[in-house]
């Protein structure tokens, strides 16, 4: 199906900035045990699509590289905020990665590769957001721009930044984690309901 005529239009910066900010406003929790982690294991076992995300320390020196912090996935009913060096979510989250549950998310080739450095898994039905909007003619394709054109709203990435591998997240990232992967669970349905995928 062709893209209708108003998605393909460009945004800009400008525009983007325009429009008013949205978080998740939902519930979200944050995973820190291996309670915390069944709870969640059992709301992922029943989704057929989440949206999905991860958060890695930025590096600020040619070559140096930190492992993914932070896993986001955004169900139907809450975002779950899993601080990888807190729980050993590597069982749960390689059953959902290689489950017939759809996970939506830009860039998932990097988050892949990167979380297979830290535990084994065969990935499927992925759904890079990103890659969908390009095949349509949409260049700007990253979160922010894609939210913008479908959704009509602006996602803050102020939190993007900064130290994910911190014990404890502030309400700033909270917000923004959660956000992006509610965000992306939100795209997917869009993308679905225009049949573009």
């Amino acid at each position: 199906m062709a893209l209708p005529v108003e998605f393909l239009r460009a945004i800009t910066p400008e525009a983007i900035n325009a429009l008013a900010i949205r978080r998740y406003e939902g519930e979200v929790r944050l995973v820190e045990t291996p309670a915390d982690l069944e709870r969640a294991a059992a709301d992922f076992a029943v989704e057929r699509v989440v949206g999905f995300d991860t958060e890695t320390r930025p590096a600020f020196r040619p070559g140096e590289r930190y492992p993914p912090a932070l896993a986001q996935v955004a169900t139907g009913r809450a975002v779950y905020l899993i601080q990888l060096a807190r729980v050993d979510a590597s069982a749960v989250l390689a059953a959902l990665l290689g489950s017939a549950t759809v996970k939506a998310g830009v860039g998932l080739a990097d988050d892949v590769r990167a979380l297979r450095q830290r535990f084994d898994f065969a990935p499927a039905a992925m759904v890079d957001l990103g890659a969908v909007a390009r095949r349509h003619g949409i260049e700007r394709s990253g979160v922010r721009a894609l939210a913008a054109l479908f959704l009509g709203t602006r996602i803050p990435k102020g939190a993007k930044t900064s130290n994910w591998a911190a014990p404890r997240l502030t309400p700033a990232q909270v917000a923004y984690a959660a956000t992006d992967a509610w965000a992306c669970r939100e795209l997917y349905l869009r993308f679905a309901a225009l049949r573009l995928l």
